[in-house]
């Protein structure tokens, strides 16, 4: 078979690969630099303070939950929650805050505590939706 050339004959780089290129990094994706986004839900609770014994555990099982979904989904991680004043705050940090939100979403508006909302924060910028 002839080559475009017409030499007759492949060009080495045509049939092997080239050492030169095969030893560079291969591209990834653009990243946010150093911007972690977050998703911030707040709930308040029935009762005041911490809530009740068993607004606590509800919100320790949706953590459970949602901490296993987003470490399946490779989104990101559940990293806590925070009660105090009549209300609970739980925080999750990733790459991307909606792709974040999309994993948790379905647990956090199972949550029966209202009003609801949850901040999404990417970067220097804030979103919030209610739940």
């Amino acid at each position: 078979m002839a080559s475009a050339l017409g030499s007759g004959d492949l060009s080495p780089a045509m049939s092997e690969p080239d050492e030169s290129v095969s030893g560079m990094e291969t591209p990834t994706a653009p990243d946010n630099g150093d911007e972690e986004h977050a998703v911030i839900a707040h709930f308040q609770l029935a009762a005041g303070g911490f809530g009740d014994a068993d607004q606590r555990e509800q919100v320790y099982e949706a953590e459970e939950v949602m901490a296993a979904a987003t470490e399946e989904a490779g989104v990101g991680e559940v990293d806590g929650n925070e009660f105090g004043g009549g209300e609970v705050v739980l925080y999750a940090y990733g790459p991307d805050a909606d792709a974040l939100f999309k994993v948790m979403e379905p647990t956090l508006r199972s949550l029966p505590f209202r009003p609801a909302h949850v901040v999404l924060r990417r970067g220097d910028t804030e979103s919030r939706i209610d739940l």
